[in-house]
């Protein structure tokens, strides 16, 4: 089913709506919660809580693309229970994809202070853009979808190593585009 008859079946209010998304997003948004909480479980209560989002949110939201909309919602719902579910603790996967991005990016009240999240988010677009197919995938892969350095490894037929200097290298690129353009690193 394609996704502007999803979204009217979520507008006409039909329980289809989510049954349909399930059906076609569902294995995805369970391997993105599985990547950040590192447990099948509580990413199907994620997926439950997602698709109840979604259906609280359209109408009157009418997302463009549909997938992006949905898989915001899982990655956001799957961050915040794995802030509650590690709350004192250090989980290896997530934490460390987000300390290797930590030197790039500053938090978030300085953030605010300099530049708007969106501006940020397009600059990072802008960035993304430059990049060469390979490398672009393999940083979205990692830094949105959360994927191991072992399973990006295996998907992409190359050596640990050479994965981690490879999005070392994308990272250092990444530093400097952003101070290039005026954001404080």
């Amino acid at each position: 089913m394609e996704d502007s008859e999803i979204i009217e079946l979520f507008f006409s209010r039909s329980e289809q709506a989510i049954s349909e998304t399930r059906e076609k997003y569902g294995s995805a948004c369970l391997a993105i919660s599985r990547n950040i909480l590192g447990n099948s479980l509580d990413a199907e209560e994620c997926l439950s809580d997602a698709l109840l989002a979604a259906w609280n949110k359209i109408p009157p939201e009418k997302p463009e693309p549909l997938r992006a909309y949905i898989f915001r919602i899982i990655r956001n719902i799957s961050i915040a229970k794995y802030h509650s579910n590690t709350a004192g603790k250090r989980n290896s996967f997530y934490d460390v994809a987000l300390d290797e991005l930590e030197d790039c990016l500053a938090g978030i009240s300085t953030v605010e202070q300099e530049i708007t999240t969106r501006e940020l988010s397009t600059l990072i677009d802008q960035f993304l853009a430059t990049l060469d197919e390979g490398s672009r995938m393999l940083f979205v892969r990692r830094y949105w979808y959360s994927d191991s350095l072992k399973d990006l490894a295996e998907r992409f037929g190359i050596t640990e190593n050479n994965l981690s200097v490879r999005l070392s290298r994308t990272r250092t690129k990444l530093c400097k585009y952003l101070q290039k353009e005026g954001y404080k690193v």
